[in-house]
């Protein structure tokens, strides 16, 4: 399998509703190995993107490619062992533990487990620093603390068997949004490590210094379409910011004597 056909690449994508233009991309690519960040307001399309790339919609699957397939020719369940979708809502109807919710992303592994299968829950656990909950019923769990146990169970689900092919996909849609400060960059250290570990990593985003520190390409939205894409540092300027959102900013720049950070302060 060459490099080509290893990333996730969406040609004339558009999604149209109630004769309503909600997306028009005409080419998007995205390799594994890297943090992709979804950036853009209220409305700019960015959830309608990710549930494309995700292949929610039968429509716009034709469209998006992963491995050189579009995701129409995947099963569900062959699509299920490559990617995984954190989705902003969860809706989880009976009273199940956290052992519960997490073991259901497994269930597309069902007639080919993982050598290592009795232990996948509680890594996947320990990695979102909730092996605390394992034995907690979810309900009783704060939002922050249930965003965790979902994004374990997206990461026992993209695990696959050490004879599995091609690259593993995470797609989330605002994974930080009800974590406190140190478990929302905590989220994104982890998100950096699976992608060091060849993951493809794509994040709908609405804090623009999370992206700015973690994410290595940004792709902006405004209108359903896209306006800019490349490294944070070169696409997240004042400039673009001020156009695309309405609010000024200016690029901080801070140096301990060892390493030289940058920060987006607004105004």
């Amino acid at each position: 399998m060459n490099a080509a056909t290893m990333d996730l690449h969406a040609r004339q994508l558009r999604v149209e509703r109630g004769g309503q233009c909600l997306l028009d991309v005409p080419e998007l690519n995205l390799q594994p190995g890297h943090v992709h960040a979804l950036l853009g307001p209220n409305g700019a399309g960015k959830s309608t993107l990710l549930g494309c790339l995700a292949g929610l919609d039968a429509k716009a699957a034709p469209h998006v490619r992963l491995q050189g397939r579009p995701l129409s020719a995947w099963s569900p369940q062959a699509l299920a062992r490559q990617r995984a979708l954190f989705t902003q809502e969860h809706h989880v109807p009976f009273d199940f533990s956290v052992t519960d919710i997490v073991e259901m992303g497994r269930y597309p592994h069902a007639d080919r487990p993982h050598p290592d299968e009795a232990h996948l829950v509680s890594q996947s656990l320990t990695r979102t620093d909730a092996a605390q909950l394992a034995h907690r019923l979810l309900a009783t769990l704060s939002g922050g603390e249930k965003a965790r146990i979902h994004l374990a169970r997206v990461l026992a689900q993209i695990t696959g068997a050490p004879t599995d092919v091609g690259p593993r996909w995470l797609l989330l849609d605002e994974p930080t949004a009800a974590l406190d400060l140190a478990h929302q960059h905590a989220v994104m250290r982890l998100l950096r490590q699976l992608a060091s570990e060849g993951c493809g990593v794509v994040v709908v985003l609405h804090d623009m210094n999370l992206a700015n520190s973690h994410a290595d390409q940004v792709v902006v939205l405004a209108q359903g379409r896209i306006v800019a894409t490349g490294a944070p540092a070169e696409v997240l300027r004042s400039s673009l910011i001020q156009q695309v959102w309405g609010v000024a900013c200016e690029r901080v720049r801070w140096d301990d004597g060892q390493q030289a950070r940058e920060w987006l302060a607004f105004h």
